[in-house]
């Protein structure tokens, strides 16, 4: 049987990774390489030879560890029938958490033809499993811990018989409030007590104190430097204190203490502004794309939720929730192991379709935090607190977030790079240019990037960081309007790039703190050429190993293996013979890249973690489109967190 979430997920993103940037600054257009230069024979030369290798660690003519990779590739799986999970012989998959699975004492079990109420669900398991976190116990590390996931955004099959909507005049949709309410109950987060037995089996712990869920309706406060400003307030919020819930919670990020970051990524499409003039005069909707018309794009959940419908009325206190779209797309700062923690919107951080938090810590304390922001042409960001991380320092750490500097990217062709201060009074971000102070540069980061001339990217996603050397990466996931609404770049080499690319960089003397970096391109997705010359040159990759599409999820386990999980179109022609979304496994030396593992048919393979000892991995299949994890055909399937361990013990990937 086949189930409506891989269209609907094609859908979403048609709408989620349009270009909204309107900026003609585009910081590499006068030196940018040729798509000519730069494409000419790339599918028979490495990279590295058209550009060079400038990160010390990876070009240190140190031979590859030949165990970094001590695993045989799996094959593609094409069949448009395929319906499980492999990896490779040695190791097995287990579907461990799936929506609908219970998560607080009490909770219904999960009915198979979706008829749990949206009070079953705020104790269940939410669907579209995204980026996750294992936290561990310090007693035992490697047997006990809490695993917190995200639950991004829904699919139709939450609803027996899909969603409903209702036509209404000016182009409104109407939506059935249980509908509603089941969906903003299936947002959010998870929070999960899990160990390993006697047996060494791991188990969920189904009466923990600690398992919580976290939903688009739980209260949350707001700290930093918007707290309480005026453009958070609202006439069901007049303090601007406090904001229900948090939505598409896609990437995210952990604190060295022990804190989860949610990251709020395509709000967007909640909310809705019925008033044209309003929206244009209004760049913290404008800029970040917010509904223009009869109902917002995604669920139209401003039909039952007044919040959600950002149309400016002069006559309600705050002109009713106008500043609502304003209060998301911030980074959630969650204690798990504190069940009464209210989650803390980190406004200091700036406000972006936010994909990943991931903290990056030296020597000194210096620490950073560095997030994609997930459209078309958009930019990579740092954040760096005003004060240093101090080991064992509750009290100094817990508010680290809450006072610091945020900064844009800009690539320049020669493989140098420097972080551009979004700080206002920086030369462009003045009230001349719709900036009256900070509060509006971290309310329209977006803008302020553009205004200072970031470098505008293939869609970044996730950041990593290798364990060792520091050096970062980031999945750049694809941009089919890369030559049109903006140009080619070094960065950024390909028109129509539909397959996408990975790039990494080190700042200058590994420093977090640094402002200057250097920089190049790790890998480009894509095909090889075949025999009868037929694969265009934009399509074709330089992958040392098995071939992949759209790199999104990507991070380094504890030895230094970077796992990178995608999410391509599996319908396109140019996908045929890379199939299903996978998981890879690539040596940051030598380049080589394996496949280890391939999802069912219809999922975006995404999220990612480990025990501290790498012996227990999990990731995420999210909207499986045939009946996954059952794999009988007929189930409605389940987004599901996968257990993957080595039938002897040993460490994943080596």
């Amino acid at each position: 049987m086949s189930w409506p979430n891989p269209e609907f997920h094609r859908q979403l993103e048609a709408v989620d990774d349009y270009s909204i940037n309107p900026t003609s600054s585009h910081g590499l257009d006068s030196v940018a390489l040729s798509r000519r230069t730069l494409l000419k024979g790339l599918g028979a030369a490495s990279l590295a030879t058209l550009l060079p290798s400038l990160l010390s660690a990876c070009s240190t003519g140190k031979k590859p560890q030949a165990t970094l990779l001590g695993f045989q590739s799996v094959a593609a799986q094409t069949s448009s029938t395929f319906d499980s999970v492999v990896v490779p012989a040695g190791y097995q998959a287990t579907p461990f958490f799936s929506w609908g699975d219970a998560v607080l004492p009490g909770a219904s079990d999960w009915h198979s033809d979706a008829s749990n109420s949206w009070e079953d669900q705020q104790m269940q398991a939410g669907d579209n499993h995204d980026g996750m976190h294992y936290f561990p116990f310090a007693d035992q590390p490697n047997e006990h811990g809490l695993l917190v996931v995200n639950h991004e955004y829904v699919n139709p099959t939450l609803h027996p018989e899909g969603m409903q909507f209702t036509a209404g005049p000016d182009n409104r949709r109407g939506r059935p409030a249980e509908q509603v309410h089941k969906e903003i109950a299936a947002h959010g987060l998870s929070i999960i007590e899990i160990r390993r037995n006697a047996n060494g089996q791991w188990q969920r712990v189904a009466d923990s104190p600690f398992n919580r869920r976290i939903t688009a309706s739980t209260p949350m406060a707001v700290s930093g430097p918007l707290a309480a400003h005026p453009a958070m307030r609202t006439e069901s919020d007049p303090t601007g204190l406090e904001i229900l819930g948090t939505i598409n919670n896609c990437s995210m990020g952990a604190t060295p203490w022990q804190t989860y970051l949610a990251c709020e990524e395509n709000f967007h499409n909640y909310f809705v502004n019925r008033d044209e003039a309003d929206y244009d005069a209004r760049p913290t909707h404008k800029r970040y794309g917010i509904g223009l018309g009869g109902s917002s794009r995604y669920y139209a959940w401003e039909a039952i939720e007044p919040r959600f419908n950002a149309t400016p009325d002069a006559s309600r206190p705050y002109q009713g929730h106008v500043n609502e779209p304003n209060r998301f797309g911030w980074v959630v700062e969650v204690d798990p192991f504190d069940p009464d923690h209210t989650p803390r919107k980190r406004t200091a951080m700036g406000r972006l379709g936010r994909e990943c938090a991931t903290c990056v810590i030296d020597d000194n304390g210096h620490m950073a935090v560095y997030s994609g922001d997930d459209a078309r042409g958009e930019y990579v960001y740092k954040f760096v607190p005003h004060q240093p991380y101090r080991a064992g320092d509750s009290a100094h750490n817990r508010d680290l977030l809450d006072a610091g500097t945020l900064y844009a990217a800009q690539f320049d062709a020669d493989g140098r790079g420097r972080w551009l201060p979004l700080r206002w009074g920086e030369p462009g971000l003045t009230p001349e240019n719709g900036f009256a102070d900070q509060h509006a540069v971290l309310l329209n980061a977006r803008g302020a990037a553009d205004t200072v001339g970031a470098t505008p990217m293939d869609r970044p996603e996730w950041v990593a960081s290798h364990p060792t050397t520091r050096e970062m990466y980031v999945s750049l996931t694809n941009n089919t309007e890369r030559g049109k609404t903006d140009p080619t770049d070094a960065a950024n080499p390909r028109e129509e790039n539909v397959h996408g690319q990975i790039l990494r960089w080190r700042e200058d003397g590994a420093d977090p703190w640094a402002t200057e970096f250097e920089w190049e391109l790790f890998v480009l997705a894509g095909e090889r050429q075949k025999a009868d010359g037929s694969v265009t040159p934009n399509r074709i990759g330089n992958i040392n190993g098995d071939l992949f599409s759209s790199p999104d999820g990507m991070a380094f386990d504890p030895d230094g293996r970077l796992w990178i999980l995608t999410d391509a179109d599996e319908e396109a022609p140019y996908t045929a013979d890379i199939g299903c979304n996978q998981m890879l496994c690539a040596d940051p030396v030598s380049r080589e890249i394996r496949r280890f593992l391939v999802g069912p048919r219809g999922a975006e393979i995404t999220g990612i973690t480990w025990t501290p000892d790498a012996r227990a991995m999990w990731v995420n299949v999210q909207h499986p489109g045939i009946s996954y994890p059952a794999s009988d055909g007929k189930t409605r399937p389940r987004s599901t967190t996968v257990l993957i361990t080595r039938e002897d013990g040993g460490v994943i990937g080596s």
